[in-house]
């Protein structure tokens, strides 16, 4: 029943992924490639390895989707390549030869074909691209699994689609926003500069993944953070430092310590005149005799 259950939990997560306007997606201003492909692309299909394949058919769309927007000519339809092919090469189930021959009769110079499989609660593409003029491979990915929201299948799929084709243009950026001016600021131990950084703080072109963000100032505690930089998305960092120290008006450092009592003056003052009063009066008992004189068997009080 979980099974049956989490299986259209997902198919609807792909349904509502799917149906998304792209302006309602929350990417950065400028979400196109950096720099189109010009080479002519088709998808031939993607296969299900052990799952539905109508949550297959979903995931293919998203990333057909995402391959045309990639693609600087528009890209076949799954019915037109159909409509292209001949029975036989209808069975073709993603072999370099066929797949070649099915791209030189639509005219294009890549075939791409997958295949989808399950990975726990998740989903995984493993994709190729097929060189049409020489029938071989030239390339081969598997994505991160996908899963989540709509939003996070999204991305996962734009992930695959770049990583299968234009590898270069798969970064994101990191931007430092911070009130403290002068501040050393360090990524993966190397240093970037000082705040306030060029570009409003926002350091470009970063690798997919996590980072390791330092931002460090005299009389500060350091700040460290880390950060995971995701596709096309700015991921805002606000630095505040806490100052390490008390800081009087001047500007000045003021460095307050906790003395134990025993080492101030008035404890050593007090301490010495005591010590000089016990001595003195052990110095008298000392030297004085007491004596006690017996009259008739009781003591005298005149003394000796």
């Amino acid at each position: 029943m979980g099974a049956v259950v989490r299986r259209l939990t997902t198919a609807m997560v792909l349904a509502l992924a799917i149906a998304r306007p792209a302006a309602a997606q929350p990417r950065t201003p400028d979400t196109g490639p950096e720099q189109a492909i010009t080479q002519r692309i088709a998808v031939w299909r993607f296969d299900a390895l052990g799952i539905e394949p109508e949550l297959v058919a979903r995931l293919e769309t998203l990333f057909r989707e995402e391959l045309g927007r990639l693609a600087k000519q528009p890209m076949p339809g799954r019915r037109e390549v159909e409509r292209s092919v001949t029975a036989d090469q209808r069975e073709c189930t993603g072999e370099e030869k066929c797949l070649g021959a099915i791209g030189k009769k639509l005219g294009v110079d890549v075939m791409v074909t997958g295949t989808v499989g399950a990975l726990g609660d998740a989903y995984v593409l493993n994709i190729k691209a097929i060189d049409t003029a020489t029938a071989r491979l030239l390339t081969r990915i598997q994505s991160d699994p996908l899963r989540g929201s709509p939003d996070d299948l999204i991305e996962g799929v734009r992930v695959a689609a770049y990583k299968l084709l234009a590898p270069e243009q798969l970064h994101g950026s990191i931007q430092i926003q911070t009130d403290l001016v002068g501040a050393e600021v360090q990524l993966d131990g190397k240093g970037l500069g000082k705040t306030p950084l060029p570009q409003l703080g926002v350091i470009a072109r970063q690798q997919l993944g996590k980072h390791q963000l330092r931002v460090q100032a005299k009389g500060y505690a350091p700040f460290e953070e880390e950060v995971e930089v995701r596709f096309q998305k700015v991921s805002q960092v606000v630095v505040r430092l806490v100052q390490s120290n008390q800081v009087i008006g001047t500007g000045q450092t003021l460095r307050i310590e906790r003395k134990p009592f025993y080492t101030r003056t008035w404890f050593i003052v007090t301490a010495g005149v005591v010590a000089a009063a016990i001595g003195g009066y052990a110095g008298y008992r000392a030297g004085h005799v007491d004596c006690v004189r017996i009259v008739k068997g009781e003591p005298d009080p005149g003394g000796c």
